[in-house]
Protein backbone atom coordinates (compact mmCIF):
# COMPACT_ATOMS: atom_id res chain seq x y z
CA UNK A 1 0.00 0.00 0.00
CA UNK A 2 1.14 3.31 -0.47
CA UNK A 3 0.13 6.92 -0.66
CA UNK A 4 -1.80 8.58 -3.77
CA UNK A 5 -0.19 11.50 -3.27
CA UNK A 6 2.95 10.04 -3.06
CA UNK A 7 3.04 8.09 -5.97
CA UNK A 8 1.47 11.12 -7.80
CA UNK A 9 3.84 13.87 -7.19
CA UNK A 10 6.87 11.20 -8.04
CA UNK A 11 4.88 10.31 -11.32
CA UNK A 12 4.94 14.50 -11.84
CA UNK A 13 9.10 14.46 -11.36
CA UNK A 14 9.85 11.46 -12.82
CA UNK A 15 7.95 12.36 -15.98
CA UNK A 16 9.18 16.30 -15.96
CA UNK A 17 5.34 17.07 -16.46
CA UNK A 18 6.46 20.84 -16.16
CA UNK A 19 7.99 21.13 -19.14
CA UNK A 20 5.50 19.48 -21.61
CA UNK A 21 2.91 22.49 -21.36
CA UNK A 22 0.14 20.58 -22.66
CA UNK A 23 -3.79 20.79 -23.98
CA UNK A 24 -5.48 19.92 -20.96
CA UNK A 25 -4.35 19.31 -16.97
CA UNK A 26 -1.68 16.97 -16.72
CA UNK A 27 -1.40 14.38 -13.73
CA UNK A 28 -3.95 14.14 -11.44
CA UNK A 29 -7.56 15.18 -12.54
CA UNK A 30 -10.06 13.45 -10.34
CA UNK A 31 -9.38 13.18 -6.31
CA UNK A 32 -10.33 9.20 -5.26
CA UNK A 33 -9.04 6.89 -2.15
CA UNK A 34 -5.72 8.51 -0.26
CA UNK A 35 -4.04 4.61 -0.36
CA UNK A 36 -3.11 2.73 -3.67
CA UNK A 37 -2.77 -1.41 -3.88
CA UNK A 38 -3.55 -1.85 -7.23
CA UNK A 39 -3.47 0.28 -10.56
CA UNK A 40 -4.99 -0.54 -13.27
CA UNK A 41 -4.21 1.62 -16.74
CA UNK A 42 -5.35 2.34 -20.03
CA UNK A 43 -4.85 4.54 -23.21
CA UNK A 44 -7.95 6.32 -22.45
CA UNK A 45 -10.70 7.52 -20.00
CA UNK A 46 -13.76 5.93 -20.63
CA UNK A 47 -16.94 4.70 -18.14
CA UNK A 48 -15.85 1.10 -19.56
CA UNK A 49 -11.85 1.69 -18.37
CA UNK A 50 -13.48 2.85 -15.11
CA UNK A 51 -15.82 -0.15 -14.54
CA UNK A 52 -13.20 -2.35 -15.59
CA UNK A 53 -10.96 -0.59 -12.67
CA UNK A 54 -13.14 -1.21 -10.55
CA UNK A 55 -13.55 -4.98 -10.86
CA UNK A 56 -9.72 -5.24 -11.25
CA UNK A 57 -10.06 -3.06 -7.18
CA UNK A 58 -7.96 -0.29 -8.56
CA UNK A 59 -7.72 2.75 -6.68
CA UNK A 60 -5.51 4.30 -9.49
CA UNK A 61 -6.49 4.58 -13.42
CA UNK A 62 -3.71 5.67 -15.22
CA UNK A 63 -4.63 7.08 -18.77
CA UNK A 64 -2.65 8.87 -21.48
CA UNK A 65 -5.93 10.64 -22.81
CA UNK A 66 -7.43 11.79 -20.04
CA UNK A 67 -10.86 13.18 -18.94
CA UNK A 68 -10.27 17.09 -19.51
CA UNK A 69 -9.12 19.19 -22.30
CA UNK A 70 -8.64 23.03 -22.84
CA UNK A 71 -11.06 22.97 -26.06
CA UNK A 72 -13.95 21.17 -24.45
CA UNK A 73 -17.25 22.05 -23.09
CA UNK A 74 -16.90 23.28 -19.48
CA UNK A 75 -20.73 21.77 -19.19
CA UNK A 76 -20.94 18.18 -17.30
CA UNK A 77 -23.15 16.44 -19.75
CA UNK A 78 -24.38 12.96 -20.10
CA UNK A 79 -21.44 11.49 -21.31
CA UNK A 80 -19.11 13.54 -18.46
CA UNK A 81 -21.53 12.61 -16.21
CA UNK A 82 -21.07 8.96 -15.97
CA UNK A 83 -17.37 8.81 -16.72
CA UNK A 84 -17.34 10.86 -13.16
CA UNK A 85 -20.09 8.94 -11.72
CA UNK A 86 -18.24 5.77 -11.75
CA UNK A 87 -14.72 6.66 -10.77
CA UNK A 88 -16.85 8.75 -7.02
CA UNK A 89 -18.38 5.47 -7.07
CA UNK A 90 -15.36 3.10 -6.82
CA UNK A 91 -13.48 6.30 -5.20
CA UNK A 92 -10.87 5.76 -7.65
CA UNK A 93 -8.16 8.55 -8.51
CA UNK A 94 -7.55 9.73 -12.16
CA UNK A 95 -4.76 10.92 -13.44
CA UNK A 96 -3.30 11.53 -17.26
CA UNK A 97 -0.31 12.08 -18.68
CA UNK A 98 0.24 13.18 -22.13
CA UNK A 99 3.11 14.63 -23.71
CA UNK A 100 4.94 14.28 -21.49
CA UNK A 101 4.60 10.44 -21.62
CA UNK A 102 5.18 10.56 -25.31
CA UNK A 103 8.42 12.36 -24.98
CA UNK A 104 9.99 10.61 -22.18
CA UNK A 105 13.15 9.06 -22.91
CA UNK A 106 13.02 5.72 -20.91
CA UNK A 107 9.46 4.88 -20.55
CA UNK A 108 7.60 7.40 -23.26
CA UNK A 109 5.85 6.17 -26.35
CA UNK A 110 7.89 7.17 -28.78
CA UNK A 111 11.09 5.66 -27.36
CA UNK A 112 9.15 2.53 -26.34
CA UNK A 113 8.03 2.36 -30.10
CA UNK A 114 11.38 3.28 -31.81
CA UNK A 115 13.11 0.30 -29.68
CA UNK A 116 10.22 -2.17 -30.54
CA UNK A 117 10.66 -1.10 -34.08
CA UNK A 118 14.94 -1.74 -34.26
CA UNK A 119 15.77 1.98 -34.78
CA UNK A 120 19.05 3.44 -33.40
CA UNK A 121 17.34 6.77 -31.67
CA UNK A 122 20.00 9.09 -33.03
CA UNK A 123 17.64 12.22 -32.08
CA UNK A 124 14.56 14.06 -31.06
CA UNK A 125 11.74 14.29 -33.79
CA UNK A 126 9.91 17.78 -32.63
CA UNK A 127 9.80 18.14 -28.87
CA UNK A 128 8.31 15.14 -28.40
CA UNK A 129 9.49 12.21 -31.11
CA UNK A 130 12.39 10.57 -31.84
CA UNK A 131 14.66 9.68 -35.39
CA UNK A 132 16.95 7.39 -36.21
CA UNK A 133 18.51 4.79 -38.08
CA UNK A 134 17.88 1.08 -38.99
CA UNK A 135 20.39 -1.72 -38.51
CA UNK A 136 20.13 -1.87 -42.11
CA UNK A 137 18.35 -0.62 -45.63
CA UNK A 138 14.96 -2.23 -44.93
CA UNK A 139 11.88 -2.78 -47.33
CA UNK A 140 8.60 -1.01 -46.59
CA UNK A 141 7.20 -4.40 -47.28
CA UNK A 142 9.24 -5.71 -44.63
CA UNK A 143 9.20 -2.70 -41.91
CA UNK A 144 5.37 -2.62 -42.59
CA UNK A 145 5.27 -5.69 -41.79
CA UNK A 146 7.20 -5.47 -38.59
CA UNK A 147 4.85 -2.74 -37.42
CA UNK A 148 2.49 -5.18 -37.84
CA UNK A 149 3.68 -7.90 -36.05
CA UNK A 150 5.23 -5.67 -33.11
CA UNK A 151 1.85 -3.67 -32.75
CA UNK A 152 -0.76 -6.19 -33.42
CA UNK A 153 -2.27 -3.58 -36.09
CA UNK A 154 -2.38 -3.60 -39.72
CA UNK A 155 -0.85 -0.37 -40.46
CA UNK A 156 -1.89 1.93 -43.17
CA UNK A 157 1.11 2.83 -45.39
CA UNK A 158 1.13 5.32 -48.35
CA UNK A 159 4.76 3.97 -50.30
CA UNK A 160 6.00 6.94 -51.37
CA UNK A 161 10.02 6.83 -50.14
CA UNK A 162 12.84 5.00 -51.27
CA UNK A 163 13.37 1.46 -52.41
CA UNK A 164 15.12 0.63 -49.05
CA UNK A 165 14.39 2.87 -45.75
CA UNK A 166 17.49 4.07 -43.52
CA UNK A 167 16.29 6.81 -41.42
CA UNK A 168 12.76 6.87 -39.75
CA UNK A 169 11.26 9.05 -37.89
CA UNK A 170 8.30 8.21 -35.11
CA UNK A 171 5.69 10.21 -33.41
CA UNK A 172 2.82 8.14 -32.12
CA UNK A 173 -0.99 9.60 -31.93
CA UNK A 174 -2.61 12.04 -33.95
CA UNK A 175 0.44 13.70 -35.55
CA UNK A 176 0.26 13.23 -39.51
CA UNK A 177 0.43 16.65 -39.89
CA UNK A 178 4.21 16.36 -39.18
CA UNK A 179 4.76 14.13 -42.11
CA UNK A 180 6.33 17.51 -44.27
CA UNK A 181 9.12 18.03 -41.19
CA UNK A 182 9.75 14.16 -41.40
CA UNK A 183 10.28 14.56 -45.25
CA UNK A 184 12.31 18.18 -45.24
CA UNK A 185 14.51 16.28 -41.82
CA UNK A 186 15.74 13.64 -44.73
CA UNK A 187 14.05 11.09 -43.35
CA UNK A 188 12.99 7.65 -45.59
CA UNK A 189 9.79 6.62 -43.52
CA UNK A 190 7.54 8.09 -40.60
CA UNK A 191 5.54 6.57 -38.51
CA UNK A 192 2.79 7.76 -36.43
CA UNK A 193 -0.97 6.55 -35.20
CA UNK A 194 -3.26 7.78 -38.03
CA UNK A 195 -3.60 9.80 -41.27
CA UNK A 196 -5.39 12.55 -42.01
CA UNK A 197 -7.19 13.25 -45.08
CA UNK A 198 -4.13 15.00 -46.96
CA UNK A 199 -1.23 12.65 -45.54
CA UNK A 200 -1.43 10.68 -49.06
CA UNK A 201 -0.45 13.25 -51.20
CA UNK A 202 1.56 15.06 -49.14
CA UNK A 203 3.87 12.14 -48.60
CA UNK A 204 3.34 11.40 -52.18
CA UNK A 205 4.88 14.89 -53.37
CA UNK A 206 7.24 14.55 -50.28
CA UNK A 207 8.72 11.05 -51.81
CA UNK A 208 8.46 9.59 -47.87
CA UNK A 209 6.83 6.74 -46.62
CA UNK A 210 3.94 7.02 -44.49
CA UNK A 211 3.15 4.06 -41.94
CA UNK A 212 0.31 4.48 -39.59
CA UNK A 213 0.20 1.93 -37.18
CA UNK A 214 -2.90 3.12 -35.16
CA UNK A 215 -3.89 5.91 -32.73
CA UNK A 216 -4.78 3.73 -29.72
CA UNK A 217 -2.05 0.69 -30.94
CA UNK A 218 1.38 3.29 -30.47
CA UNK A 219 0.17 4.40 -27.67
CA UNK A 220 -0.03 1.48 -25.32
CA UNK A 221 3.23 1.38 -24.55
CA UNK A 222 4.00 4.28 -22.64
CA UNK A 223 1.27 3.95 -20.04
CA UNK A 224 2.34 0.23 -19.59
CA UNK A 225 5.44 1.16 -18.90
CA UNK A 226 4.38 3.87 -16.16
CA UNK A 227 2.32 1.76 -14.68
CA UNK A 228 5.11 -0.69 -14.11
CA UNK A 229 7.42 1.98 -13.19
CA UNK A 230 5.08 3.15 -10.71
CA UNK A 231 4.38 -0.11 -8.99
CA UNK A 232 7.85 -1.39 -9.17
CA UNK A 233 8.68 1.86 -7.01
CA UNK A 234 6.04 1.27 -4.70
CA UNK A 235 5.33 -2.15 -4.40
CA UNK A 236 1.62 -2.28 -5.77
CA UNK A 237 0.13 -4.80 -8.24
CA UNK A 238 -1.03 -3.14 -11.77
CA UNK A 239 -2.89 -4.20 -14.61
CA UNK A 240 -3.09 -2.16 -18.23
CA UNK A 241 -6.88 -2.94 -19.57
CA UNK A 242 -6.98 -3.40 -23.11
CA UNK A 243 -9.91 -1.98 -24.65
CA UNK A 244 -8.75 -1.79 -28.28
CA UNK A 245 -9.42 0.77 -30.97
CA UNK A 246 -9.52 0.38 -34.50
CA UNK A 247 -8.74 4.17 -34.63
Amino acid sequence: MAARDEILAFADEFLDTPSYPDYGPMGLQVTGAAEVTRIACGVSASRELFERATALGAQLVLVHHGLFWERDTRVIGPIMRGRLEALFYADITLAAYHLALDAHPEIGNNALLADELGIEREGRFTDWGYGGRLAEPTPVSDFSELVQQRLGHVPLVFSYGPELIERVAILTGGAARYVTEAADDGYDCYVTGEADEPTKHVAKEAGIHFVAGGHYATETLGVRALAAKLAEQFSLEWEFVDLPNPV
